[in-house]
């Protein structure tokens, strides 16, 4: 079974632009909000060295490398969590990913539009971790409501545990922080801290989308989101999706190279 991941952000990011980058697909990339409103679905394969030299040692007669579901989800608007926008569409697509990429926008362009009239990639973060929060609080407080009174009545060793686990959540949520800061020592609380399936406890990269400019060495806007996720147990990509999509275009690999040496 393949890693599912999914590409979220604020409308009109870039995040159709990055899905035709990887995916080699057609999704639509237009310069305003709610481009996308179906999830596009694209499967690429991972590239892996080690299966590389166990064809060139074997000589299988087929070989099947593993690849990775990307989805492309509609754009997040503030109030999601109470199903403003897209909200409700979006909350349920990224529930059924295995990890997110968050895509922001870090260059400044006249002409491509923002939802918010100004580029923030900072603010654009916590709008998105602020919805699935909110989110993930109201399944916290569902589930705290129900494991107490089991927690309560006996000797359930699991349910006291899990109970520890939904406060703990809790508190963090309420702090605005996401679920992912809590890390669980024992196998059998990494489980049931898993099987909450808490949005914010997804596996994340953050990509900032620069122009070309910024690209090898980033921009100001790339330091602060740096910052800014300082301790939150995830990681950061650059990467100029215009220009990438651009090079997907092409067939071939010499074509791709006779580009990039333009």
């Amino acid at each position: 079974m393949s890693l599912n991941c999914g590409i979220v952000g604020l409308p009109n990011v870039g995040k159709s632009t990055l899905f035709n980058c990887l995916s080699n697909a057609k999704a639509q990339a237009a310069n305003f909000p709610f481009c996308t409103i179906e999830p596009n679905v694209g499967v690429i394969t991972v590239p892996d060295e080690r299966l590389n030299a166990l064809v060139e040692i074997d000589h299988p007669k087929r070989v099947v490398p593993a690849t990775m579901e990307i989805v492309d989800i509609a754009g997040l608007v503030k109030g999601a969590s109470r199903g403003e926008g897209l909200g409700n569409k979006f909350l349920a697509n990224i529930r059924e990913t295995d990890a997110i990429i968050h895509v922001l926008r870090c260059f400044d362009d006249p002409n491509v539009t923002h939802v918010d009239g100004s580029v923030d990639p900072v603010r654009d973060k916590e709008i998105i971790d602020t919805e699935l929060q909110l989110k993930d609080l109201e399944t916290v407080e569902s589930r705290i409501g129900k494991v107490e009174k089991q927690a309560q009545s006996g000797g359930d060793k699991t349910a006291k545990r899990l109970l520890a686990i939904l406060q703990q959540y809790k508190e963090v949520l309420e702090q605005g922080k996401n679920a992912r800061v809590l890390e669980w020592d024992s196998k059998d609380d990494q489980k049931l801290a898993r099987d909450l399936f808490l949005l914010t406890n997804k596996p994340v990269l953050y990509v900032c989308n620069v122009d070309d400019a910024a690209a090898k060495d980033g921009n100001a806007y790339v330091e602060a989101v740096r910052q800014a996720i300082a301790g939150e147990n995830a990681q950061l990509l650059v990467v100029a999706a215009k220009t990438e999509s651009e090079i997907a275009e092409f067939e071939t690999y010499e074509e791709r190279q006779m580009f990039l040496q333009e």
